[in-house]
């Protein structure tokens, strides 16, 4: 069998989704020449046979290596093998090339990039740096050869005002942005919902702030998506920008072909959580846990094969949950599962902590209303502080690995090494009572071929049925977006937990009113 052919055969007996199939990206990554062998081989095809001469070890982690006097030539990623050591006959692709959209966040950024070039396999990446924010974009661009310095690393790096000119020839695309930013958007979400007597505590995955937040950010994850079809349509699309599972449920309608997988922290930041509680060490805990994004629950929770669930029962009843974390605590009394998702976030996905007329609730649970406000706040001052702390080059930039996925994903893909991390991806039977449609947070292979979700099975009845009222709002939303129908927005409110458990329907229809008009046209208008 021809060295491309087994390549893609290979990858396409490991894939379990489209957007995990092999392409000609992966046959070519795949394949080498052996000048001993007189013929093109596939490193699937069988063992290495070892160094070429006066090449030295030329295959590590799944990439060929290039020798220090590698010829280049100009390459383009879509085209053939882009550079021949004249002395092995070896040909390589160079490294990937990540393009990071949003990249004047620049405190989120730090942590991704410092995350990629920690690792010593990408530490000559390309990336390209693209903002709307000319100041915020320097910042990133400095801070980027900052972290490069810091890491050893020596990757190519670019920024740029145009997304388009920083998507061609993209490998992976990494999403971080912010439609409307903290102001005006953010703070409208939450101050004319109030004067409703609507008050929310985070505004960003549900409820109202939620809705319109998906409304903003959909038609531009379309525009991006649409240049990716044209500017590099093999790249993945890792999204990090919320509402989660709405703008997934939205791209995966809107661009089916498109591959991409929406990540979030709240999966393996909760069971780290839960590790420090129970006082064990959290890389002996195991689980699996399954749902949609910031309302997936912990099906299994275990230290060494023992079920963990009667010790958190334990701290539930002893009321010794930490005060941050009560509503969860208590959630997990009634439901008999813990949810990922933080107390303050979990409080507004339903109809009851947050209440007019019960103040008391408030005040028991710890729910800190407005909370994302003043982490906005903290966020601006931190971008502040970092921006000046970069002015000083004297000072070591520190970076050390998070817990963001990431890299971890690139590495994976880049290198073949396998992991799991917990995604967001089209349902397509994954959970099997949840719609087919919509979008869910399960366990992913990422090793080589991409990202490979894992079938879960049913949900326990009782959580299905709660995170189906979460994805009534969330269709509904995508439908209005995608359609451009102003009647979809009425009914996505009218059919939240925490907006409808508070107003009316006529209040409910004033308030979509109202924030539709002060939104003006970051939302495209609505027929």
């Amino acid at each position: 069998m021809p060295a491309e052919e087994a390549a893609a055969a290979h990858a396409q007996r490991g894939a379990a989704t489209p957007g995990a199939s092999a392409s000609p990206r992966l046959a070519r990554q795949l394949l080498c020449f052996d000048p001993r062998e007189s013929k093109s081989r596939s490193l699937l095809d069988g063992p290495d046979p070892g160094p070429a001469p006066g090449f030295g070890p030329y295959f590590a982690l799944g990439r060929p290596q290039a020798p220090r006097d590698c010829q280049r030539f100009p390459w383009s990623r879509s085209g053939p093998v882009r550079e021949i050591s004249p002395n092995a006959g070896l040909c390589y692709r160079p490294m990937a090339k990540v393009t990071l959209i949003g990249a004047g966040s620049v405190v989120f950024a730090k942590t991704l990039i410092g995350d990629l070039l920690l690792y010593p396999e990408l530490r000559e990446l390309e990336i390209a740096l693209v903002d709307i924010d000319a100041a915020r974009l320097e910042v990133a661009e400095r801070m980027t050869r900052r972290i490069a310095a810091a890491c050893d690393a020596a990757p190519r790096v670019s920024a740029h005002l145009e997304r388009r000119e920083g998507l061609v020839g993209a490998d992976y695309v990494i999403n971080a942005i912010q439609v409307g930013g903290f102001r005006p958007c953010t703070v409208t979400d939450f101050e004319i919902p109030k004067r409703f007597g609507l008050r929310q505590t985070i505004a960003d995955t549900l409820g109202i702030g939620g809705i319109m937040r998906g409304l903003r950010t959909i038609p531009v994850l379309g525009a991006i998506a649409d240049d990716m079809r044209e500017l590099c349509p093999e790249a993945w699309l890792l999204n990090y920008t919320n509402p989660m599972a709405i703008n997934c449920w939205a791209l995966s309608r809107s661009h089916p072909e498109l591959r991409m997988v929406g990540l979030c922290h709240s999966v393996q930041g909760t069971a780290w959580q839960l590790a420090q509680d129970l006082r064990l060490p959290y890389r002996e805990i195991t689980y699996l846990a399954a749902g949609i994004n910031h309302m997936a629950f912990y099906l299994r929770f275990e230290h060494e094969g023992r079920d963990l669930y009667p010790e958190l029962h334990r701290i539930a009843e002893a009321g010794h949950a930490p005060d941050w974390n009560r509503v969860r605590y208590h959630v997990l009394q009634h439901l008999g599962y813990f949810v990922s998702e933080s107390s303050e976030h979990f409080a507004e996905y339903v109809p009851w902590f947050i209440r007019r007329d019960r103040e008391d609730l408030l005040e028991r649970f710890g729910i800190p209303l407005d909370e994302y406000l003043r982490r906005c706040e903290a966020h601006d001052a931190a971008w502040g502080a970092l921006r000046d702390s970069l002015v000083d080059e004297s000072e070591a930039l520190e970076v050390s690995r998070s817990g963001e996925y990431g890299a971890r994903i690139l590495h994976s893909i880049e290198t073949g090494r396998p992991r799991t991390i917990y995604g967001n991806v089209p349902n397509r039977g994954l959970i099997e009572n949840l719609p087919e449609a919509c979008c869910v947070e399960v366990p992913c292979l990422v090793d080589r071929t991409g990202v490979r979700p894992t079938p879960v099975g049913a949900l326990p009845p009782q959580l299905a049925a709660l995170i189906r009222t979460n994805l009534n709002p969330q269709e509904l939303t995508v439908e209005a977006s995608l359609t451009r129908r102003r009647e979809h927005v009425y009914h996505a409110a009218m059919l939240d937990p925490h907006t409808s458990a508070e107003l009316t329907l006529d209040e409910i229809t004033d308030l979509v009113d109202e924030l539709l008009e002060a939104h003006g046209d970051w939302i495209p208008k609505l027929a």
